[in-house]
């Protein structure tokens, strides 16, 4: 709901550390490997109960993240690139919330585990969508920069790291938190489900 409105200013934002890394011969992939790195040492962090180093490293997962695709804009992006940098957010995703379950199972586990299917959902409605869009040529006009298309809904990205943030500011609401945003994936999912239902015809 709101990635479209943050891009440009994390674009411009960016840009000037994006340029110098670029300059000094950094890759976009090397980029995107380390940012998954950051964001592994943050499931950790969570898992151990740190919760301010799992923000710092959830903090420098999506800095990487930005600035790999500004890097690749740079230097002309690729297929591989654009495929991992996907690929590995979606995992990134996913393992986020496991770390606040192994946490607290007792409290968590199952919340994170409501969460993580209806992050199947959006994501899976989200690739499908993509994949079909390729195919017939279409183009996401509010994400013209995107490796692929990029369909919005109620949860993206922004929304996600924002419930992240959360998690670590407020622990203790991991239960109430997972399930208020898991119930909005859903109305996400259908969504995308209906959007998809009516272009594909």
């Amino acid at each position: 709901m709101l990635d479209a409105r943050i891009l440009p200013f994390q674009r411009r934002l960016l840009r000037p550390p994006a340029r110098w890394l670029h300059a000094h011969g950094t890759r976009a992939d090397a980029i995107t490997l380390t940012g998954f790195a950051f964001g592994l040492c943050a499931v950790a962090a969570a898992a151990c109960g740190a919760f301010g180093l799992a923000l710092a490293g959830l903090v420098a997962n999506r800095l990487a993240d930005g600035l790999d695709g500004e890097v690749a804009r740079m230097a002309g992006p690729t297929d591989r690139g654009a495929f991992l940098d996907i690929a590995l957010d979606f995992v990134f995703y996913a393992l986020f919330p496991l770390g606040f379950a192994l946490a607290d199972p007792g409290a968590n586990a199952l919340p994170a585990a409501v969460l993580l299917a209806s992050f199947v959902g959006t994501g899976s409605s989200f690739l499908a969508f993509s994949v079909i869009a390729e195919r017939r040529g279409l183009k996401a006009a509010d994400y013209p920069t995107k490796g692929i298309f990029y369909l919005g809904g109620l949860t993206e990205g922004t929304e996600t790291i924002a419930l992240f943030v959360l998690f670590c500011l407020w622990p203790a609401a991991f239960p109430w938190l997972a399930g208020i945003y898991a119930a909005a994936c859903v109305v996400t999912t259908l969504t995308r489900l209906y959007a998809g239902w009516a272009l594909f015809r």
